[in-house]
């Protein structure tokens, strides 16, 4: 047991959190990275993006004015692209691309990315589809360039940490998985002409998109896979229009049970009608339960559990009854300098970590966070847990082609 213990204090407190990547040595300029995708979450990468001195943006792409025009706006001199072909054909400087486009739209662009020999970042789901899923996934495999897809949870701090101590031993049986994202929005984006609402409101066709399971529940469904280290097997879902009763036919409140390859069941739930709880993840075993919530990461011991020698480091914050032990990245250094408080928290987003990760494989030719075959997993077991949701009953999933 105390060697159980000794292990898990070694991984709970990790020496530093990840550098931001440098330029790879022998490399005069920066890595030229082009975005194809400038919707939110293009945008949001290109903030990223823009904190890393090892990163230039060369380029932009969207078929939307608005959204290229945006988007170029937030780059200091990147050229601007309204076909990604175009940008794949044009733009010779480019050596990788962040590909955020609409789900649907990935596997075109995928497999021209690779044709043309770009490094690739992939946004998850990876397809709207378990055959483009595969497709994608296919055109991965023993590709010589980097390819890496953006489940996030594999690249944050605060999560590797606690996996390290849950896989270190010492916490004894795995009891219940469960998570939810709950956000209070609409999804739907307005616009004065037909074509342009139906294109940036593909979230809410029925007929390409992976609805709340697919779209939030893939990332979170890789969080149970990475963990405990399990595959989804069958899930049985159920979902309505709760809130925006607009016409729309995509589910705004749904939930699922995902039975897992070890046997146990994560009960996942996700809604557009009440923010409560936010996003998180819950590991409960039977010596303490593991809360993640992204940017932050809190432990509840058992009662009955052995105290470990890290404790004496350990923030403590109060939940109702239960006292929990917050899990800090770099926790020994700022114990140290009497500043664990401060360290509550991740200075950036999960985003940031996961695109700095791709950065650094590229450079230091390092494996990937995430792989296609992880994004492959995880995206089929989300859009069959949405078709579980619009058809009843239950889905199997068995092994990804």
């Amino acid at each position: 047991m105390q060697a159980a213990g000794g292990m898990a204090a070694i991984g709970l407190f990790p020496s530093l959190l990840p550098a931001a990547p440098m330029v790879a040595a022998g490399r005069k300029a920066p890595l030229q990275v082009a975005l194809i995708g400038a919707g939110r979450q293009g945008r949001a990468a290109l903030g990223e993006l823009a904190k890393f001195e090892a990163v230039r943006i060369a380029a932009v792409c969207d078929t939307d004015p608005s959204r290229l025009e945006s988007g170029v706006k937030k780059t200091k001199d990147a050229a601007g692209f309204a076909d990604h072909r175009a940008l794949l054909d044009g733009a010779g400087n480019v050596e990788a691309v962040i590909i955020a486009t609409p789900t649907h739209l990935h596997k075109q662009i995928v497999l021209d990315a690779v044709q043309a020999g770009k490094h690739v970042y992939l946004e998850a789901p990876i397809a709207h589809t378990p055959e483009d899923c595969a497709a994608i996934a296919a055109a991965a495999r023993d590709y010589k360039k980097v390819f890496a897809v953006g489940l996030e949870g594999r690249s944050n701090p605060v999560y590797a940490l606690a996996r390290s101590f849950f896989r270190a031993g010492g916490l004894e049986a795995l009891v219940s998985m469960r998570a939810q994202a709950f956000q209070k929005t609409s999804w739907k984006t307005p616009a004065s002409d037909p074509a342009r609402e139906k294109a940036l409101n593909w979230r809410l066709d029925k007929d390409v998109s992976t609805g709340l399971l697919g779209e939030l529940g893939t990332h979170q469904i890789d969080v149970m896979r990475y963990f405990a280290d399990v595959e989804p097997r069958s899930v049985m879902g159920l979902g309505a229009v709760r809130m925006h009763k607009d016409g729309r036919q995509v589910a705004d409140t749904a939930s699922c049970f995902v039975t897992m390859s070890n046997g146990q069941v994560l009960s996942y739930e996700a809604s557009l009608g009440n923010s409560f709880g936010g996003r998180f993840e819950v590991f409960n075993t039977t010596a303490a339960a593991f809360k993640l919530a992204w940017t932050h990461g809190w432990m509840f011991k058992e009662a009955d559990a052995a105290t470990q020698g890290w404790e004496v480091y350990a923030n403590r914050q109060r939940f109702h009854n239960d006292e929990g032990i917050t899990l800090i990245a770099d926790a020994t250094k700022l114990a140290s300098q009497g500043k664990l408080k401060d360290g509550v928290g991740l200075p950036f987003t999960s985003l940031y970590y996961a695109l700095a990760d791709f950065v650094k494989s590229i450079a230091e030719d390092k494996p990937v966070a995430a792989t296609a075959e992880d994004g492959l997993r995880a995206s089929v077991a989300g859009i069959l847990a949405n078709r579980a949701v619009v058809n009843g009953g239950v889905v199997e999933i068995g092994e990804p082609a």
